[in-house]
C-alpha cells in the first residue's frame, strides 16, 4: 500500500465513518469525495462495502446491550418480539426494491449532480417537517406499531437515489409518522443494522471476484477508520438532538447541494461527467 492510496483510503474511512448516520447522505459524500481525489473503478467498489461494515459495527457496539436484551428475551417476551417483528416490516420494502433496482439505480443516478439535487430537496422536505406540529404517539422505539415502522420502511425506499440519505429518509420519516426525534434517531440506527448488513452481503457475494488479498491493508485501513468515526458521530448525534432540532443539518445539505450545482454551472468542476 503506497502513501497516496494510504491517504485516500483514510479520507473515505473518515468521510464514511462521520456520514453514515447523519441525515446528510454518506453515499452522496463518498461519490463526491471519491471524485475528488480519483479514487473509483472496481476497487472502490469492494472497498466501500468494507468501509460500510466498519460504520455499521459501530451502532452495533453502541446498542450493544439492547441487542443482546432483544436476543436474549426473543422467546418469551413480547416487548422483544415486538421490536424484532417491526424491523423485519421495515426492512423488507427496501430488499424487494434494492434487489429489484440496484443496478438500474447505480448506473444512471451514481453521479454529483443527482447527489446535489437530492441533497438540496432532502434539505428543504426536513425543514419542512422539522417546523410542522409534531403528534407523538411513540415516545420510544418499544412504543411503535407495525404501521409506523413499515411506514419508515417504505421511507427508507428513497434512500435508493444518492444524495437522499438513509438516516434522513428514516428520522425523517419517524417525525411525519409520529415518533419522538429520539425515538426516530433510534429506529434509524436500528433499522441501519439489517439493511446495511444485507446490502453488504449481497454486494459482496456479487462482487467477490473483487476483493484480493493484496488489497487488505488498505481495507483493513478504512474500516478501523471508519469504526472509530461512526462512533463518535453516533454519540454526538444522541447527544445534539437532546436539544437541537435537524434545522442544521437540513442547511447543511442544501448548502453543499447547491455549491456542487453551483461549480458545474461555472463550469470550475466537469461534475456532470463524474460517476461514483
Amino acid at each position: 500500500m503506497d502513501l497516496w492510496t494510504a491517504v485516500q483510503a483514510l479520507i473515505l474511512g473518515i468521510v464514511e465513518g462521520i456520514t453514515e448516520f447523519l441525515p446528510i447522505s454518506s453515499t452522496g459524500h463518498q461519490i463526491i469525495v471519491a471524485d475528488l481525489i480519483d479514487f473509483g473503478g472496481e476497487r472502490a467498489i469492494a472497498f466501500n462495502i468494507i468501509i460500510q461494515l466498519g460504520a455499521i459495527l459501530a451502532v452495533v457496539w453502541q446498542y450493544r446491550r439492547k441487542i443482546l436484551d432483544v436476543l436474549m428475551g426473543l422467546p418469551t417476551e413480547r416487548p422483544a418480539q415486538r421490536f424484532t417483528g417491526n424491523l423485519l416490516i421495515a426492512v423488507i420494502p427496501a430488499v424487494i426494491l434494492g434487489v429489484t433496482f440496484a443496478d438500474l439505480i447505480h448506473e444512471y443516478l451514481f453521479n454529483p449532480i443527482t447527489v446535489a439535487g437530492a441533497l438540496v430537496v432532502g434539505g428543504v422536505i426536513m425543514l419542512w417537517a422539522e417546523r410542522r406540529d409534531h403528534v407523538v404517539s411513540a415516545e420510544i422505539v418499544d412504543e411503535m406499531s407495525w404501521k409506523q415502522a413499515l411506514k419508515i420502511g417504505l421511507a427508507q425506499c428513497l434512500a435508493m437515489i444518492p444524495g437522499t440519505s438513509r438516516s434522513g429518509a428514516t428520522i425523517i420519516g419517524g417525525l411525519l409518522f409520529g415518533l419522538s426525534r429520539k425515538a426516530a434517531t433510534e429506529f434509524s440506527f436500528f433499522l441501519a443494522m439489517p439493511t446495511m448488513v444485507g446490502a453488504a452481503v449481497y454486494s459482496g457475494y456479487k462482487y467477490r471476484e473483487l476483493f484480493q488479498p493484496e488489497d487488505l491493508p488498505v481495507f483493513a485501513l478504512g474500516f478501523v477508520i471508519s469504526f472509530i468515526f461512526a462512533m463518535i458521530a453516533v454519540r454526538a448525534l444522541l447527544k445534539f438532538i437532546g436539544n437541537h432540532s435537524y434545522a442544521a443539518f437540513a442547511w447543511y445539505r442544501i448548502g453543499f447541494g447547491l455549491l456542487i450545482l453551483l461549480t458545474w454551472q461555472l463550469q470550475l468542476i466537469d461534475w456532470s461527467t463524474a460517476q461514483g
